[in-house]
């Protein structure tokens, strides 16, 4: 099983606390933006417990660093670990991530004494925008913090975090495209002024299976009659990603987070020839980390995990949870493979299939 945590905090100009924030051996990405003075952190785990206290850890962190009192940026929130979501992955069971995010929730009140909203599945289907209208109480405790106002604890699906700007286009434009992109099946979004006069529609596209990341930027474009410059936040499932999404595939960080722990317990065991292994799988871990969204690209990350998972074995540095990674990371790729490019290239295509019916 594997499960991810991709806490937002109401911090993207103070750097010294974003890389604190972004420490660890479970982060797989971190993304910071000044603008909305917001920072992103995706981590993964093979087990929602332990996932969970990673999670509290950062939170309490923030809680610790950040000042709603003196706080700006264009970007709503409620505290200063604004939403702490629980995705399961790959077939792991919701009800998990439900437990811990209840869990979780409980331990913030009863430790930092937050107050806590629970959302999406953790709250019968309970949407942000309810909590940040102010239309719900808070779940555990009342009165915000004093500091770090209160954190919204969740379990969700998978979402995409996109954004396109567009240079002249005025506010009040911005908000009909922001409404009309609203109209596409799973599409939350919201304009905001951007310094430069640029004006920025922000999405959230919470079922990526029906409206990804190539359809909302063309719709988009379409709407505000101009290109305009694609922003992943944090990462993105392969099937769903489009302009602006290389080196932000979801499924290519997971190979690649496989990749550094097995470099690093090949380091560990000293030697010529390990020390040669672990050379060779920290330089597959950066190179699988940028992979591009093309169907070529991933088409071979799906290959290269699969071939990772072998690799480890022969190693001797294969572990459930590593496994786990990879075997999440090969579907995931092949499922993103277009049936035109399967067809392309149907005897690899094959060759995977045979593996990943295998594994």
């Amino acid at each position: 099983m594997v499960f991810e945590a991709v806490p937002n905090f109401s911090a993207g100009r103070d750097g010294a606390l974003v890389a604190a924030l972004g420490e660890g051996p479970d982060v797989i990405d971190v993304h910071a933006d000044a603008d909305h003075n917001r920072a992103v952190v995706t981590l993964v785990d093979a087990s929602a417990g332990r996932l969970a206290d990673s999670a509290f850890r950062r939170v309490a962190l923030a809680v610790a660093r950040i000042d709603l009192a003196g706080h700006g940026g264009v970007h709503p929130r409620v505290g200063a670990a604004d939403v702490v979501p629980l995705v399961p992955l790959a077939g792991a069971p919701m009800a998990a991530a439900v437990a811990e995010a209840r869990r979780l929730g409980e331990r913030v009140w009863r430790e930092l004494g937050v107050p806590v909203f629970f959302y999406g599945e953790a709250a019968g289907g309970r949407r942000l925008a309810d909590i940040r209208a102010g239309r719900v109480a808070p779940d555990l405790g009342a009165a915000p913090h004093p500091t770090a106002g209160a954190v919204c604890v969740g379990a969700r699906g998978p979402l995409v975090a996109y954004n396109v700007a567009f240079a002249g286009l005025p506010l009040t434009a911005g908000r009909r495209v922001a409404a009309a992109m609203r109209e596409l099946p799973g599409v939350q979004a919201l304009a905001f002024a951007l310094p430069g006069g640029r004006t920025q529609v922000s999405m959230n596209l919470t079922r990526p299976d029906e409206t990804g990341a190539p359809a909302a930027y063309a719709r988009a474009c379409a709407l505000a009659g101009a290109p305009g410059e694609p922003e992943l936040v944090g990462l993105c499932p392969a099937a769903a990603a489009g302009p602006g999404c290389d080196g932000g595939l979801l499924e290519a960080r997971l190979a690649a987070l496989a990749a550094r722990r097995a470099a690093a317990e090949a380091a560990a065991r000293g030697g010529e020839e390990p020390a040669r292994l672990a050379g060779r799988l920290a330089a597959e871990a950066r190179s699988l980390g940028a992979l591009e969204a093309g169907q070529d690209a991933i088409l071979g990350g799906a290959e290269r995990a699969a071939a990772l998972a072998r690799v480890l074995r022969a190693g001797r540095l294969a572990s459930p949870e590593l496994e786990a990674l990879l075997a999440a990371a090969a579907s995931g790729l092949r499922t993103a493979v277009a049936p035109a490019t399967a067809a392309r290239f149907e005897r690899r295509v094959a060759l995977l299939d045979r593996w990943l019916r295998s594994a």
